[in-house]
């Protein structure tokens, strides 16, 4: 017992390194989904029937095939073909973007359809374009409505992003299994990791409740 502990109090600042490894990980993969979920669920509401299709095609295909192989997919082979030379973190985190623009272009495409059909018409009818309906009266509504799944994402890239070790990024995963592997104190070593990401989700998750609430405006309710 005393040695597990000497040596995960050795290996903490290194694994620790690793930690915020994951954070940016997960952190770029959570702005990227941001940034192309929401004009996806726009689309998916809004959009033209070809639009529909094309939108609900790339998030068929980003849910329905495994982090694992999307991985493998990108970093050897699309980002080669394309000449991108990307390091794994990098890659890592465009992939994980990529697959939570489809789950967060969902959130956000059930936090619209939730609001009343009605203030785009009235909207309208005030001289509103449809854009500026959905800029300025749906979408503040609906990304209030969406934290709640958004933190559920959140929790969900976190585990994810410890995939990265197949393909060699030093987050907290790789670096613990880099020095279990050395000191062949798994068990110790493996529970220290998992602390670790309970951790981190506790307080990304508190973070996103303080959020909500903050931006909870009261007596709104759906």
């Amino acid at each position: 017992m005393q040695q597990q502990l000497s040596v995960i109090i050795e290996a903490l600042p290194y694994i620790l390194e690793g930690a915020g490894v994951s954070l940016a990980i997960v952190c770029f993969a959570m702005v990227l989904g941001l940034l192309m979920g929401i004009p996806m669920a726009v689309g998916l509401v809004y959009g033209h029937p070809v639009v529909r299709r094309l939108i609900g095609l790339y998030v068929w295909f980003f849910r329905g095939v495994p982090i694992l192989v999307l991985m493998f997919l990108f970093y050897f082979g699309i980002f080669d073909a394309l000449g991108l030379d990307l390091n794994a973190i990098s890659a890592v985190s465009i992939v994980l973007g990529l697959t939570s623009a489809a789950y967060q272009s969902q959130i956000f495409r059930g936090a619209i359809q939730s609001l009343p059909q009605g203030q785009l018409r009235a909207a309208r009818a005030l001289g509103m374009s449809d854009m500026q309906g959905i800029t300025s009266i749906i979408l503040p509504q609906a990304l209030r409505l969406s934290i709640p799944g958004w933190s559920n994402e959140y929790s969900i890239i976190l585990k994810d992003s410890a995939l990265a070790y197949v393909v060699g990024a030093m987050d907290i995963f790789t670096r613990t299994h880099f020095v279990a592997s050395r000191t062949y104190e798994h068990l110790a070593l493996f529970i220290n990791a998992g602390v670790l990401y309970f951790i981190i989700t506790l307080v990304g998750v508190k973070l996103l409740l303080a959020l909500e609430k903050k931006v909870r405006i009261p007596g709104y309710t759906m």
